[in-house]
């Protein structure tokens, strides 16, 4: 893969096992390092969907890059299907992030950000947040390297430089870091998972939407 990259190939990857929340499989499927890894890879666009929605864009992505591979990053628990009559288009995810949920009553006071199966946890959040007053956007992000190559005015109209940033991702958070600069939250674990059924392992590692929601009060109400 890293040959791909360096030689420019147009070579599509599929990897099938993307977090801890492969549950029962435990650490040895449980890959905690790959997602920052292969986003360190230069010339790599990885791409993380968060359901069929995006996963059909993430094709429509990778079918037409030029000039290097594509890692598509999958899951293998079932996933729900986002409501694009009631959430953002799946179109964005060609932008790499995109928000699915717009804050109510005003500019955002913090940004939910999240790819894959953790699209879910934050708009559990963002609809919490929202029932406490608190002026909560969800964005997904799929694709962090296609993200950075939109425009900054883009950028920061997804991720307005005045809000703060909580991500959450069942993996490494090293990666998150950029976005969620400088004050915001990266929830993450940086340690192997743990055999388990995924709902049990995300409620002990600190992954569920009310987690996110501790994460966004502690930054507003500073």
């Amino acid at each position: 893969m890293r040959l791909a990259a360096l030689m420019g190939l147009h070579v599509i990857y599929v990897f099938t096992h993307d977090s801890i929340g492969l549950g029962e499989d435990g650490p040895t499927h449980q890959p905690v390092e790959h997602l920052t890894a292969m986003r360190c890879v230069p010339n790599l666009t990885v791409i993380r969907p968060a359901d069929s929605g995006e996963t059909v864009e993430a094709w429509r992505v990778a079918l037409e890059r030029k000039g290097g591979p594509v890692a598509m990053v999958l899951t293998r628990q079932k996933l729900g299907f986002i409501d694009r009559t009631k959430y953002g288009a799946a179109a964005g995810v060609a932008k790499g992030a995109y928000t699915l949920v717009e804050a109510k009553g005003g500019n955002p006071e913090v940004v939910l950000m999240a790819s894959g199966s953790e699209v879910a946890v934050i708009i559990e959040a963002q609809e919490k947040l929202t029932k406490q007053g608190i002026r909560a956007r969800a964005v997904s992000m799929p694709s962090h390297n296609l993200f950075a190559e939109q425009s900054q005015s883009y950028r920061d109209e997804i991720l307005p430089p005045g809000a703060k940033k909580v991500s959450i991702e069942a993996a490494h958070p090293m990666s998150w870091q950029r976005w969620v600069a400088p004050d915001g939250i990266a929830l993450g674990i940086e340690r192997y998972g743990a055999s388990a059924p995924y709902e049990r392992i995300y409620k002990e590692l600190g992954l569920m939407a009310d987690d996110v929601v501790k994460a966004a009060l502690k930054l507003v109400r500073r």
